[in-house]
């Protein structure tokens, strides 16, 4: 049912027949005419009366009327800010796409994170996107296509769908090693090799982070894939210091990027307790590293830790042939820990070197770990002084950046040197 009520179709025709046999009349042919009253006056009179009217209203509602008021103005700004917010959130991401296919990314980002997160609708979109740009003929290989899948996985991961989104990033890296293995020779001076190979060293990482996680736990898959990285870091390095670089190759990864990669492997030796192979990744991390930066504090706290808690292998008991290096007797445990102490030292004193606004937060957590170390080697060197007088100072650094780690690692030393005084 309507809910507006028409007239009836008989009245409205006989008031048009009436009309018609009836003459019209001049109804305003007998107005006097008025005077005509300038534009200012009129402009002075309106111009009052609002004030005027604004006043009384004013007077008469004190706290409700300056609340109409801005919200008036908060109503105008918001409307204002609309055009912005949808050319700049809205269009401006996926400016690089055709619109077809910016429309349905657009939905599959929308279904991908936050409240409104639903995994199967953003899949959907996300393949409805990447089908229709196949369809009119964008590169599968260009910066954008690669970080639509990416992108899937990284959505997946959210979900904490960790083994999908481990087959999506496997998919991506194989194609784009079969990519520079089959057509990259043909790509050495638009840059395009050089920026795909560049994605293959990223996509190892990001899979040997995955594989490694608590909740996939693959750590022979997780260092294949890091070693693969850095493999591929370091041959590509080797390769333009030998050739040299081609024309229109363009840049290889920076040394803070390469030294990530590096840094990652480090990592995953240093969780296995294989620290002998950790330590000359996270020493070659920091050759890398610009000398006066803060994370240069952490990779001297992490070389130093690797120093300390070396068990290096067991030498082989069958004769050395020419190819292998001979076999050298191993460091002591006193001469590791004494190389582990300096580097410690070391980076206190860079840290402390290092002033704002280049010092960060990885300066001063740098600082809370280095003092707690030195703690732990006097403790190893039973200087129980000395080792209190460190760990006292570490948990006042870390309590002061709000490093509660930190405070309870120091806690923790202390109550190891109360029960060897305590057992003295």
């Amino acid at each position: 049912m309507f809910s507006r009520t028409f007239p009836r179709v008989g009245n409205r025709i006989s008031r048009l027949i009436q009309a018609q046999h009836h003459p019209q009349i001049q109804t305003f042919a007998k107005l006097p005419l008025r005077a005509r009253i300038p534009v200012q006056q009129c402009t002075k009179k309106r111009e009052g009366s609002t004030l005027a009217s604004a006043k009384k209203l004013y007077q008469e509602n004190p706290f409700a009327f300056p609340l109409a008021v801005a919200c008036i103005l908060v109503g105008m700004g918001g409307f204002l800010y609309l055009p912005y917010y949808y050319q700049t959130y809205i269009v401006a991401p996926y400016h690089n796409f055709p619109e077809p296919v910016a429309k349905k990314l657009r939905r599959a980002i929308f279904y991908s994170s936050g409240r409104n997160m639903d995994v199967r609708e953003a899949n959907k979109y996300f393949r409805q996107g990447l089908q229709i740009a196949d369809e009119m003929g964008m590169d599968p290989f260009s910066d954008e296509i690669i970080g639509v899948k990416i992108s899937i996985a990284a959505m997946f991961e959210r979900a904490q769908h960790y083994k999908v989104a481990i087959d999506v990033l496997e998919i991506i890296r194989r194609d784009c090693f079969r990519w520079v293995e089959e057509l990259g020779d043909k790509h050495w001076n638009d840059g395009k090799r050089t920026r795909v190979l560049a994605k293959t060293v990223a996509l190892n990482v990001k899979l040997g982070e995955l594989y490694g996680n608590q909740y996939v736990a693959n750590r022979d898959a997780a260092e294949e894939r890091l070693v693969e990285a850095v493999e591929t870091v370091l041959k590509e390095k080797q390769r333009r210091e030998q050739d040299g670089v081609q024309p229109g190759e363009g840049d290889w990864l920076s040394d803070e990027e390469a030294g990530a990669s590096l840094e990652s492997l480090g990592h995953h030796y240093e969780e296995k307790n294989l620290h002998y192979l950790a330590t000359p990744l996270f020493l070659q991390a920091l050759s890398l590293c610009p000398p006066k930066s803060c994370h240069s504090v952490i990779l001297m706290n992490n070389l130093s830790i690797s120093l300390a808690q070396q068990k290096p292998p067991p030498l082989s008991s069958s004769p050395p042939t020419p190819s292998s290096f001979p076999n050298t007797p191993s460091p002591s445990p006193g001469i590791l820990t004494d190389q582990a102490r300096q580097w410690a030292s070391k980076a206190l004193t860079l840290a402390a070197s290092i002033a704002p606004p280049n010092r960060t937060e990885e300066c001063d957590v740098g600082c809370a770990v280095a003092t707690h170390n030195l703690g732990e080697f006097a403790e190893l060197d039973e200087n129980i002084q000395e080792a209190r007088r460190r760990y006292e100072e570490a948990a006042a650094l870390a309590k002061a950046i709000g490093f509660p780690e930190g405070v309870a690692n120091a806690k923790k030393g202390l109550k190891r040197l109360s029960k060897i005084e305590n057992g003295r």
